[in-house]
């Protein structure tokens, strides 16, 4: 198998999870007692890939001790991008600890892609850049009645049906990092990937979910406490629990 690593976006100061962040990475957050990050990688190796590059920052101290003697079966580098610096620049710094290909993901959201054929459709589009889309999930119910007024159903957060988001889950060729411009990945890097065609999608409608609030964490909780996460790809599910 390739041995296309993974850098992970870990050093932002997670402000909406205030006051956790103010003491540890966002990543740190636990679910069910283990955190994100874990369960984040967890989701790569249960797959093959686990040679893992965390981009550190905010407190960046905190994924040095809970790494130190864990995880012996993975390659772990975690590496200092600087405590204030935006997206695309952790991702630009960790250009010197990637091979010619890499996958890049957020730290706080997680899903049960199939990560071969992400990195199979980057390798076919022939892109700089591959990211993973996912319809766009309503945060309210709606209500669904008829003409007279009469209510038929409610639809507990659907689905809104055309529209899709960036869910994060990358594959990058390292020549991109030639051709990185500005700051923000979102705002800066891939629309400019975009506007000059070398930048790709591959869509995802099974599970996923960003971790951005406690409430996300509470919601993320009760979806594992039965066991097997629903974010472990049905492939990989031979009793990895995370």
């Amino acid at each position: 198998m390739e041995d296309v690593k993974v850098v992970i976006l870990c050093g932002g100061k997670g402000t909406r999870a205030y006051p956790f962040t103010e003491y540890m990475p966002k990543v740190m957050m636990p679910i069910n007692g283990t955190p994100i990050l874990v369960h984040l990688m967890k989701l790569y190796a249960a797959q093959g890939f686990n040679n893992f590059v965390l981009a550190a920052g905010h407190r960046q101290e905190m994924l040095h001790d809970y790494f130190a003697g864990r995880f012996s079966d993975w390659k772990i580098n975690i590496v200092d991008t600087g405590a204030d610096a935006d997206t695309g620049d952790r991702i630009f710094r960790c250009g010197a600890h990637v091979g010619e290909r890499f996958f890049a993901t957020y730290g706080d959201g997680l899903g049960d892609l199939d990560l071969h054929e992400l990195l199979d459709s980057h390798v076919r589009s022939g892109g700089l850049a591959t990211l993973t889309t996912v319809p766009l999930r309503s945060q309210y119910g709606l209500v669904v009645f008829d003409d007279a007024g009469q209510v038929q159903r409610f639809e507990e957060k659907p689905l809104v049906k055309d529209y899709w988001i960036n869910a994060g889950f990358f594959v990058f060729e390292k020549q991109a990092l030639l051709e990185w411009k500005g700051h923000n990945l979102e705002q800066d890097v891939l629309p400019d990937f975009a506007r000059r065609g070398r930048l790709f999608v591959n869509t995802h409608i099974g599970f996923w979910k960003s971790m951005d609030t406690s409430k996300d964490q509470q919601e993320l909780e009760k979806l594992c406490a039965g066991g097997l996460p629903p974010w472990i790809h049905p492939s990989a599910r031979t009793g990895e629990g995370a």
